[in-house]
């Protein structure tokens, strides 16, 4: 399955719907994917945030943030909960989490120049109690464990994107959120390349599907479709 278009965010929409798009097949492999292009474009971002105080892009706009944070109010998540943020960008994500009441707070990026934006962007607000480490969520060797929350916005939608390894980096991704979570511990993935119905193949060892949250739908074709799929689980052992 190619990816239609691309955003600077990585996120390639398709007009399919997902009746059409229920196997998980591979994408095509895009620059995407890959640790260089993330790198260079926090760094631009970095600059713009020091320059005139622009965050830079909220992966999925903010929307996306919001109905996570409005299933984690409907599902009384308790704010002293460990929550980790996968793959934190420009931190925006840990912003709002701290501004709505959360405390205990952790952001990792593979990206040095997304940890510096990060922080950089924390330190603004005058929020220096959460954590942001900078770390490759694949090869993290046990480093991250009992969180009661892991959030993916647009993470592992990057990792099926890698040109090298994307079959074995999905797998191990998989499995570092087995890891990173604690028995019973919600896992929140928004992603705009892959449907409903392919992540709860792709998740279905050692998770429970808790709820999709609403998004966006569309009609193509006589069909109802949406662009993205935002999925509730729950780690079970």
């Amino acid at each position: 399955m190619e990816v239609a278009t691309e955003s600077p965010h990585g996120c390639g929409n398709s007009s399919d719907t997902e009746e059409d798009r229920d196997s998980d097949t591979d994408f095509g492999p895009s620059k995407l994917g890959t640790k260089e292009y993330w790198e260079a474009t926090y760094q631009n971002e970095l600059e713009t945030f020091k320059d005139v105080g622009d965050v830079g892009e909220i992966w999925f706009g903010e929307e996306s943030m919001t109905r996570v944070l409005r299933w984690m109010d409907k599902t009384t998540i308790p704010e002293n909960s460990a929550i980790l943020d996968i793959g934190t960008g420009n931190g925006a994500f840990l912003v709002e989490l701290a501004k709505h009441g959360y405390k205990n707070l952790t952001g990792i990026d593979y990206s040095p120049a997304s940890v510096e934006l990060a922080r950089n962007v924390l330190q603004a607000e005058d929020l220096t109690d959460v954590t942001v480490k900078e770390m490759d969520f694949l090869n993290c060797q046990g480093e991250l464990k009992d969180f009661d929350v892991c959030i993916d916005k647009g993470t592992f939608d990057a990792i099926s994107l890698n040109p090298e390894n994307a079959k074995e980096g999905k797998k191990l991704y998989v499995q570092a959120v087995k890891d990173a979570l604690k028995d019973r511990g919600f896992f929140a993935i928004t992603s705009c390349n892959w449907t409903k119905g392919q992540l709860l193949n792709r998740f279905s060892e050692g998770f429970e599907f808790v709820q999709e949250l609403p998004t966006p739908s569309f009609q193509f074709g006589g069909k109802t479709g949406s662009s993205v799929a935002a999925l509730i689980f729950k780690r079970v052992l």
